[in-house]
């Protein structure tokens, strides 16, 4: 079996973490950051909004049972790709939508797919800012932000109320 990774920044990452873990063919969802200048950042580093990073989830995915097209269209059905100020509740840098490619492939089926989603006509006259920017190194976070919405479902059921979850069902009911 031969495994590859996908990289997404969508606004807060403990709310990215379960729609991806939850779909057939993810190995592992980890919470963490990446596109910064500082090796290793922390939390509180990266909330400072010093680093460049942005919070994202790193997708270790079985292409062979789902592909990394899917996934792109998973991401889009979790973020307001028309807002490049931040995710909903969560503003700043480092909430911004990004899409990190890791081959020309993803890039091709990432810039493929924004395309599609502009000229879908979901989102009216707004455009599409959701980046497709190279990975870069990405760091894990602390433990206690892994698998959050396992560990702490009653905060994450509020976060998921910050204007995400309706934001979903008024996009994406179908």
């Amino acid at each position: 079996m031969s495994l590859d990774t996908a990289i997404f920044a969508g606004g807060c990452f403990w709310c990215m973490v379960e729609p991806f873990d939850t779909f057939p063919g993810i190995k592992s969802v980890v919470s963490g950051y990446t596109g910064g200048h500082l090796a290793n950042p922390t939390y509180e580093q990266v909330c400072a909004g010093n680093t460049g990073h942005t919070e994202a989830v790193k997708i270790t995915f079985d292409p062979d049972v789902v592909s990394y097209d899917e996934l792109v269209t998973i991401y889009w059905y979790q973020t307001d790709p028309t807002d490049a100020l931040g995710q909903f509740q969560d503003r700043g840098d480092s909430y911004r939508p990004v899409i990190y490619v890791n081959s020309p492939e993803q890039r091709a089926v990432a810039e493929k797919s924004r395309t599609a989603l502009q000229a879908s006509g979901e989102f009216g006259d707004a455009q599409i800012v959701t980046r497709i920017e190279d990975a870069q190194p990405f760091y894990p976070a602390e433990d206690y932000h892994q698998d959050f919405y396992k560990k702490n479902p009653f905060r994450y059921a509020i976060e998921e109320q910050g204007g995400r979850a309706q934001f979903k069902r008024t996009h994406w009911q179908s």
